[in-house]
Formats: C-alpha cells, sequence, structure tokens
C-alpha cells in the first residue's frame, strides 16, 4: 500500500512537493529497516512517534546514525532531509 495517493489536508502546495519527493526519498533509504508506509517493522523507531519539535533529534539521528542505524552524512542531501522530515511528519501521530 503506498501513501502517494493521500490528501493533505491544509497542506501547501509546497508541502505537497516535498511530501511525494520525501516519499522517495523514505522508499530508497529507509523502508527496508523503518516498514512500507511507515509502519514500524517492531525493531525499530517508529518515525511516525516523531514530533514537529523533535527536528534536532531527526536530524542528529539520519545524519550521524543511532544504535544499528547508519549515519546518512554524505549520502542524504540537505534538501532530501527535509523532504524525508515532510513526508513523515504529513503521517505522524501527532500533526
Amino acid at each position: 500500500m503506498s501513501l502517494a495517493g493521500v490528501a493533505y489536508a491544509g497542506t501547501a502546495a509546497g508541502d505537497t512537493a516535498k511530501i511525494a519527493a520525501g516519499e522517495t526519498v523514505y522508499n530508497t533509504y529507509c523502508a527496508t529497516c523503518h516498514g512500507d508506509d511507515l509502519v514500524n517493522t517492531g525493531q525499530t523507531f517508529d518515525l511516525r512517534a516523531l514530533r514537529a519539535d523533535e527536528w534536532p533529534r531527526f536530524e542528529d539521528s539520519v545524519l550521524n546514525g543511532k544504535n544499528q542505524m547508519p549515519p546518512w552524512k554524505g549520502v542524504l542531501s540537505a534538501q532530501q532531509l527535509d523532504q524525508l522530515w515532510h513526508y513523515i511528519r504529513a503521517h505522524a501521530y501527532q500533526k
């Protein structure tokens, strides 16, 4: 199941583009461990639990790695990181 067709009520056009691009980043780099459509596999952090105020935590974990997660610094661009954040936040439990 893909979240690509989900409508994002109240989302600006630029954010919609970031969310779509973020889904591509997620599917390329994250889905293998974090699961399809952000569904937690049970062994990784459930990304839907990230709150809007947790950007610093997200950025640090993605760029520097954490536990079994490898660092993505030098692999993901700042733009891809921002797109990924928008995708995750669009599907977060807490908006």
